[in-house]
């Protein structure tokens, strides 16, 4: 470790308050009444109620949702036996990690024991504050003994991460390095180097996978475990060979897989190079792998392989399994986790590494297009998806196998709430995705020769919500399709300036021409402006040739709206086109307008946004609840926006007195029901909350979405241009790939 590094490293573990995690209240106790309800006398209600049903220590405590992770710091990963003090900063770590990657709360014990009857009779005394046990860093052949003798005397979950946790991720990686390999696994032969926790529990579990036993040869530091060997343990003794070769060297000729659980640079070039085909090679010591990646890339092309680093392509690591797998152990409050749960973990997280990887994942990663391929076969640990994938994989797995103590039977409903506890909830952005490809739509996207635009039409035909029809020059389009991989199956590519589109350009013009005639333009000045991608696209989607539109990455809103209102225009009975943005907030989705089009819009304006953004809103199955937003509250200050914003709530409530609005109001009382009862009892929308927000002008809206945007890191979907007669949308400059494609799911239902 460098020594820059090194005195980061001290200083963000020391700085401020010590140390990584802390506890928080969960209950309110700014009051006397509230500290008494949580101590004295209240809490004895609560203990009266255990004390005669035990089982409702999970109805009133946090037990249901607090694991131990427990070590005595014999074996800490990288540093071996430095003790139980010592090892506090890792397993703080493993706290910190299971919070944030499944909303589960931890206390880290750090047991100063090292015979074994102690530590288990110490673990198992404490035992009933927790809902699972998390071991950690204890050594082998002790850590083995300890865990069985756990999982037998107690019935909550009890893991040693070291053991199968590494044998998950590593199974689920193995999987899928065997498809692309081309073999199978009943088929390969295996070299474990490396005979502790870990290789003994990876064995195993490959072994279940359908790897022969008699496949697999285990090496410990000592050379081959083999049937001449008189020095091993009950533990190495199932993985003795009978085959005649005793160094690591012998056993990995012809090896279709190398597991390493060791130490650094045991591998050398000439061992890969007399393994069999397209090697598979899991250099998993750390930090320092059995074979670095730089060598085995050069010794080999067609080699497969994983580390455990994140500096590398397949990183092996634990943080993919152990948070989602206790999450889906304390939901259905199983009594261990079982074989049959961990097969499925294994199984959950191989099958999302073959699935599409969100944009999101690929901004973390600094990645462009990360695929299912010999460098991804293994999902990656800032995937959001693992928690909604392995989870309910392990709690199904946990009922079907007759270890849960509570059923889960609504598993849509599970999957979102695991979203919710990890503030990933996209609820609405699922829904209209989900809308979107239940009839896929023709989407012309003007700007196709800009990467992020045209990765985000990559991905949504990948998602099967979009034809993508593609504009720009051929070659450059075709060029950055090869450059980034980018498979398109049914994508079109259309150069508006080309000669092959002579016959579609004087078509346009026509009906250009007839449209603007008597506004100064001639024939030939139609077809000029029809050379320009934003004119072509939107007369395609106006002569049906394409349904929807998508453009506005690298031009500014006006150079965009501007063909918008001459080809396609307003709705009939409307005479103004208007902006929407949705914001994905934790309290769910908030709708702001008019925040892209009109600057001072009058009272007929503002009505008529009103209405377009409460019909659009309700297309999402959502009941608008309005605030006319200001800088007064009900007339407690003077001026033309309040004066403005009361005329419209008045007509609005008069002719639409069902629609749930009111005003005018300032921003922080609409967003606090509590704030806005007292100011405000008589209101229409008292006692709901706000989530739609008509602000006066467009410096107001525009700002105040943005402010959102930036500061709550809130996701924005927009702005949504209603009003249109055809679904025209425009994205904002610069916008991500998530932000694009967010829009053309959105641009497809609307165009349903």
């Amino acid at each position: 470790m460098s020594k820059i590094l090194k005195q980061d490293a001290l200083k963000y573990h020391s700085e401020k308050r010590p140390g990584k995690i802390e506890v928080i209240p969960t209950k309110p106790h700014s009051s006397q009444h509230d500290l008494s309800l949580a101590y004295s006398p209240g809490v004895a209600e609560p203990c009266l109620q255990i004390a005669e049903n035990k089982e409702d220590v999970y109805k009133y405590t946090i037990k249901g949702n607090l694991v131990a992770v427990i070590s005595n710091g014999t074996a800490v990963l990288g540093l071996g036996d430095i003790g139980a003090h010592a090892s506090k900063p890792v397993m703080e770590g493993k706290g910190l990690l299971f919070k944030i990657f499944a909303d589960i709360d931890v206390f880290d014990i750090e047991v100063d024991a090292t015979d074994v009857d102690e530590f288990v009779r110490t673990v198992k005394a404490i035992s009933p504050t927790f809902g699972g046990i998390n071991l950690e860093d204890i050594k082998a052949p002790q850590c083995f003994e300890i865990e069985e003798r756990l999982k037998a005397e107690l019935d909550i979950p009890v893991m040693h991460d070291d053991q199968h946790g590494t044998a998950i991720i590593s199974a689920a990686g193995l999987v899928n390095a065997v498809e692309l390999a081309g073999k199978k696994l009943d088929e390969i032969i295996l070299v474990v180097n490396g005979a502790g926790a870990a290789a003994v529990a990876c064995s195993k579990l490959y072994m279940a996978l359908g790897v022969k036993k008699e496949n697999i040869v285990m090496c410990d530091s000592k050379g081959v475990i083999h049937s001449g060997r008189t020095d091993l343990n009950k533990y190495k003794k199932e993985f003795v060979t009978e085959r005649k070769i005793k160094t690591l060297a012998e056993a990995m000729k012809n090896a279709d897989v190398f597991v390493g659980l060791s130490v650094a640079d045991v591998v050398t070039s000439e061992m890969l190079l007399s393994m069999a085909k397209n090697p598979i090679v899991f250099a998993l010591a750390n930090p320092n792998p059995e074979i670095s990646y730089d060598k085995a890339m050069t010794t080999r092309e067609d080699v497969i392989f994983a580390t455990g680093r994140s500096d590398y392509p397949n990183q092996i690591n634990n943080v993919l399994g152990f948070p989602f797998i206790f999450r889906g152990a304390l939901d259905v409050r199983a009594t261990c986790i079982n074989e049959a749960m961990k097969m499925a973990a294994v199984q959950a997280v191989a099958k999302l590494a073959r699935e599409i990887v969100p944009e999101s994942v690929n901004m973390a990663y600094n990645a462009t297009n990360i695929q299912f391929g010999r460098e991804y076969i293994i999902p990656k640990p800032l995937d959001h998806r693992l928690i909604a994938a392995v989870a309910p994989a392990v709690a199904r797995a946990a009922i079907e196998s007759g270890v849960a103590k509570h059923v889960i039977t609504d598993w849509d409903s599970y999957a979102e709430e695991l979203i919710l506890r990890t503030g990933h909830d996209n609820k609405i952005l699922r829904q209209i995705t989900n809308k979107a490809k239940r009839n896929p739509k023709t989407v012309v996207f003007a700007e196709a020769d800009h990467y992020n635009v045209l990765k985000a039409a990559y991905l949504s035909e990948k998602e099967g919500f979009a034809r993508p029809i593609l504009l720009g020059n051929l070659e450059k389009i075709e060029a950055m399709i090869k450059e980034y991989d980018l498979d398109f199956k049914d994508a079109r590519i259309l150069n508006p300036r080309c000669e092959r589109q002579e016959e579609r350009l004087q078509r346009y013009a026509k009906i250009l021409f007839e449209k603007r005639q008597r506004r100064g333009l001639n024939l030939r000045n139609a077809k000029e402006l029809l050379k320009n991608r934003n004119y072509f696209g939107m007369m395609m989607v106006e002569t049906g040739e394409a349904d929807t539109f998508i453009s506005g990455y690298a031009h500014s809103y006006k150079e965009t709206i501007h063909p918008a209102i001459e080809i396609i225009g307003c709705r009939e009975n409307l005479n103004r086109l208007a902006g929407m943005n949705i914001l994905i907030t934790k309290k769910g989705p908030l709708f702001f307008a008019d925040t892209t089009l009109n600057n001072q819009p009058d009272v007929k304006t503002l009505k008529s946004i009103t209405l377009l953004t409460a019909e659009a809103i309700k297309n999402f199955n959502i009941e608008p609840v309005i605030a006319m937003v200001s800088y007064s509250n009900f007339g407690s200050a003077k001026g033309e926006s309040p004066t403005k914003l009361q005329e419209v709530v008045r007509e609005l409530h008069k002719e639409f007195p069902k629609l749930m609005v009111d005003g005018e109001v300032q921003f922080n009382f609409a967003v606090n029901p509590e704030m806005y009862a007292k100011i405000a009892p008589f209101s229409k929308i008292v006692g709901k909350q706000v989530n739609t927000f008509i602000f006066p002008n467009l410096t107001s809206g525009n700002s105040a979405y943005k402010i959102m945007q930036e500061l709550a890191g809130a996701e924005s979907i927009g702005p949504i241009l209603i009003g249109a007669k055809k679904p025209i949308h425009i994205v904002q400059l610069e916008s991500s790939v998530r932000e694009i494609v967010n829009m053309v799911a959105y641009a497809v239902v609307d165009a349903q």
